[in-house]
């Protein structure tokens, strides 16, 4: 592909997409905060955990890692929080006893699909305006700067 010229309107298109996805950065740190403060709310990070597990099963603390893309010493953190809120155990491996599966408790599936569902609703009503087309278009343009960020 080749590179459009820099022109003062797509600089100008760029500079609008790069604020807006600082406040979707933003956004997310709104999101961490509330999960730290409310029981029972859920950072995007313990509900990409839970979608993970979910979609998955059950993991390593090291294939969880990989999953959410967090280091192990986070995702421990993570599922310190998750087994302390009820939604994941955590099992010493049948096949490896030094290494330990992290698996949804009942609570915990009931959760994601909880979580999910509202995610959904939501998305459904708010891009109600975006056809398919458009919607790929932009899952695409955040794949492309999540790249970018982990360049930076």
């Amino acid at each position: 592909m080749t590179e459009p010229p820099l022109t003062p309107d797509r600089a100008q298109a760029l500079d609008r997409l790069a604020r807006a996805a600082y406040r979707l950065s933003a956004s997310d740190a709104r999101l961490r905060g509330r999960a730290t403060r409310t029981p029972g709310a859920l950072s995007l990070t313990h509900a990409r955990a839970l979608r993970t597990l979910a979609e998955q099963g059950p993991l390593t603390i090291s294939q969880l890692a990989s999953g959410t893309e967090t280091t192990g010493a986070a995702t421990t953190q993570l599922v310190n929080g998750l087994v302390a809120a009820g939604y994941v155990t955590r099992e010493r491996a049948p096949e490896d006893k030094r290494s330990v599966q992290v698996a949804l408790t009942e609570a915990g599936w009931s959760r994601h699909r909880q979580r999910q569902q509202v995610l959904s609703g939501a998305l459904h009503a708010d891009l109600a305006d975006y056809d398919d087309a458009a919607l790929d278009s932009a899952a695409e343009v955040l794949q492309r700067l999540s790249a970018v960020y982990d360049r930076l």
